[in-house]
């Protein structure tokens, strides 16, 4: 017979894992106890367990992830692995943080599977995914992905490694953690205590005879200097970068220290991307213009297969940035990030609001979630 405490929790990560949540938290309160889960970027509510069971689930949680149930007083990091009661296995990432009233747990429910990457599911425009399939064709060279946390950068790095994933091609990765398992990449996970960063994983890649490589993110001029090089002996580089746009990461990376000129002469493709909800497609409903002229555009309801928030599923949206001489030439002269995003424009960049309302022209979301997002 199962313990309250290992049954609650089954029962709520199958909550979660029903309503496709990407996280699920669990989180003491001062007078009781919280439960969310987080669906398209939004956190809900969920039933909480008894106040008596709440220390019982935290333990399960630990012991599952392979953590100090008797440490309380320092964060913890693990991973566990939990049935989704299909038949499939769900691949967790626990995350405790101790806080005023007791240890607040996070789940990062992976629910990525590497047959479901695909490029051309992100949400690209047609002439935007030609022009990046373009840029990782080529041998070397440094391709960014750039965004805040939680933009979808990591699915759209995996997608562009499952293109790139062949028997004559050896690719090499180093993240924090690591994602989603690729069979044939070498995927090594950045471990600080043991000394293994960024910056040492990548000198190491260059050892390995490796046609491609792949950083979880740049954070330090060590890193970029590393991979810049390496883009530059002819490696193609696939990084992520958080900055808001892609003018700005050209500002970020001469800011760490980077020289123009190496700058110039590696940098491929930059791409700067948004994660907006979709549009229920069982409930969403055409609103037209009060002049009553132009086709309106589609605004959220809700009904009960999208849990009343009128929204299923997220979607991409991209701005790509190539490399031209026109911009390498403003980079050398050290112009500021507008005329940079000025110039991108005029080569035909399609920046993130123009992509953010050709989806709610399109009737994939609503005016609503685009100005939120952006």
């Amino acid at each position: 017979m199962e313990a309250p405490a290992v049954r609650f929790l089954r029962q709520v990560v199958q909550q979660a894992v029903e309503r496709q949540a990407s996280d699920l938290h669990l989180e003491p309160l001062a007078d009781g106890y919280r439960v969310r889960c987080r669906i398209d970027g939004v956190l809900h509510p969920l039933p909480a367990p008894a106040a008596s069971l709440a220390v019982g689930v935290i333990t399960r949680v630990k012991v599952l992830a392979g953590l100090d149930i008797a440490e309380r007083r320092i964060p913890q990091d693990g991973r566990m692995r939990l049935s989704r009661g299909d038949g499939q296995v769900l691949d967790v990432r626990v995350s405790t943080l101790p806080t005023l009233y007791g240890e607040s747990v996070a789940l990062r429910l992976q629910g990525t599977s590497s047959e479901m990457l695909d490029v051309s599911r992100l949400g690209l425009e047609p002439a935007q995914r030609d022009t990046l399939l373009a840029a990782i064709r080529r041998r070397s060279g440094l391709v960014l992905v750039t965004g805040p946390t939680g933009s979808g950068k990591t699915v759209t790095l995996y997608s562009l490694l499952q293109v790139l994933n062949a028997p004559e091609r050896k690719i090499a990765t180093v993240e924090d953690p690591v994602e989603i398992p690729l069979p044939g990449v070498a995927q090594v996970a950045v471990n600080d205590k043991a000394g293994l960063s960024f910056a040492v994983a990548l000198r190491a890649f260059l050892r390995q005879d490796p046609d491609v490589m792949m950083v979880g993110e740049i954070r330090d001029l060590e890193t970029a200097d590393i991979a810049i090089k390496a883009a530059h002996t002819g490696h193609l580089v696939l990084a992520t970068l958080h900055t808001r746009d892609a003018p700005g990461s050209l500002a970020r990376l001469l800011d760490m220290g980077v020289a123009p000129f190496s700058l110039v002469g590696t940098l491929s493709l930059v791409v700067a991307q948004r994660l907006l909800r979709r549009l229920c497609p069982h409930c969403r409903r055409r609103e037209m213009p009060p002049s009553g002229v132009g086709g309106g555009t589609f605004i959220a309801v809700g009904c009960s297969l999208c849990h009343g928030t009128g929204y299923c599923g997220r979607v991409g949206v991209f701005e790509l940035m190539p490399m031209s001489w026109n911009l390498g030439r403003l980079v050398m002269s050290g112009s500021a990030v507008d005329e940079l995003a000025a110039q991108a424009r005029r080569e035909g960049m399609l920046d993130l609001a123009d992509a953010a309302r050709e989806k709610v022209r399109q009737g994939v979301t609503s005016q609503a979630e685009a100005m939120a997002a952006l």
